[in-house]
């Protein structure tokens, strides 16, 4: 199966909006009953298909990805279940909400990226196999990391804030530690935990206990 390359991949589904190697769709539904219906009909059509999307249901919303892993890409088989998708949507008088396509990716940048790179991986509880760290519930946005030729003397403004179930948050911070992190600060803990990577980037190992 050949990926396709992206203009030709965005003029065959016309409908869809491509961001980040996959085909997106974006459906306001009204009530969760009609979001359901829908999912339900797109999952007939992924069998039917040996084609499976990603499908994010909520009150409201259907959002639809289409991407064929094995090809890195958009493929005739993405091109296809488009089609048969778009035709549910107008049997059921559905618009999908193209300003609603949004896609979220987190860069951090970084003078040694295989210093760092673990620490964020441990942090998340995401394997670190790749120059990405992805989700393996692909519910998070995907982190990368920009290499950077000169350090930033300043404080960094921007932290992740990771919530964790908070009988896993000590087994989060003791692996982020082990990944070459440093506790900044625990004076809080549980409620969060303050750590930092090799080269000063924060996050907060958060869980719901002790909160005011």
């Amino acid at each position: 199966m050949t990926k396709l390359a992206r203009q030709i991949a965005s003029d065959a589904a016309p409908g869809w909006r491509l961001a980040l190697q996959r085909l997106h769709l974006h459906v306001p539904t009204g009530n969760f009953a009609t979001g359901l219906d829908l999912v339900d009909a797109i999952g007939a059509l992924a069998e039917a298909a040996d084609h499976h999307p990603d499908i994010d249901l909520r009150y409201g919303s259907v959002h639809i990805a289409l991407s064929s892993h094995d090809a890195g890409g958009i493929t005739d088989r993405d091109i296809a279940l488009a089609g048969q998708i778009d035709a549910l949507l107008a049997e059921r008088g559905l618009t999908p909400s193209h300003e609603d396509v949004t896609v979220v990716e987190i860069a951090i940048d970084a003078l040694d990226i295989d210093a760092i790179r673990p620490f964020w991986a441990a942090v998340l509880g995401w394997p670190d196999d790749a120059d990405e760290l992805v989700d393996p519930a692909t519910s998070g946005p995907t982190v990368w990391f920009q290499q950077m030729d000169q350090p930033q003397p300043q404080r960094n403004r921007i932290h992740l804030d990771v919530t964790v179930a908070h009988d896993e948050a000590d087994a989060r911070v003791a692996a982020a530690l082990a990944a070459g992190g440093t506790l900044v600060n625990g004076n809080r803990a549980p409620a969060f935990w303050i750590l930092a990577d090799p080269e000063g980037n924060e996050a907060c190992i958060c869980t719901w206990q002790n909160r005011e």
